[in-house]
């Protein structure tokens, strides 16, 4: 018995090419993009791998060559909800093992962080002293509303 199955949806291991934006939806930012491929070369991903969060796949499940969608979704929904004990002072002793770490990044900057088992992880630099530097580990759209913009135009 050969099973066949619809390849045309995006299902939960779906390669896709995709045109889509994601933009800022609060009073403060409104329709401010933080990704938008629509005015260049469109994406390709694999649902399930961690490319997209997994609300914004949820947003795909079901959808097929050649559909448009916009999804508003609510202040940490897409990305979780900020969480304060992420946000973390790191002495300047632990950062400068590393080299001279002042000379190096600026309030802003995202800064990579060697992982205990592998991997690593990422924070932005908020404030920096002699004693220490402060860094927010949330994700940068965490508690934020935003806009997922898609047009679906391949399906495998």
């Amino acid at each position: 018995m050969t099973t066949t199955h619809d390849t045309s949806r995006v299902g939960p291991n779906s390669y896709l090419t995709l045109h889509y934006r994601v933009s800022l939806t609060s009073e403060e930012a409104i329709d401010t993009d933080v990704v938008n491929t629509f005015e260049d070369k469109p994406a390709t991903l694999q649902m399930g791998t961690g490319q997209l969060s997994t609300p914004l796949e949820d947003c795909l499940h079901g959808m097929q060559c050649g559909d448009y969608a916009v999804f508003d979704l609510a202040a940490g929904e897409a990305f979780g909800p900020r969480n304060p004990e992420l946000v973390q002072k790191v002495s300047r002793a632990a950062l400068d093992v590393e080299g001279d770490f002042s000379a190096s990044y600026q309030p802003g900057d995202m800064v990579q962080f060697p992982a205990p088992h592998g991997g690593s992880y990422t924070g932005v630099l908020k404030q920096i002293t002699d004693a220490y530097a402060l860094f927010d580990f949330n994700h940068p759209l965490a508690g934020q509303p935003v806009r997922f913009e898609v047009r679906i135009i391949g399906v495998m």
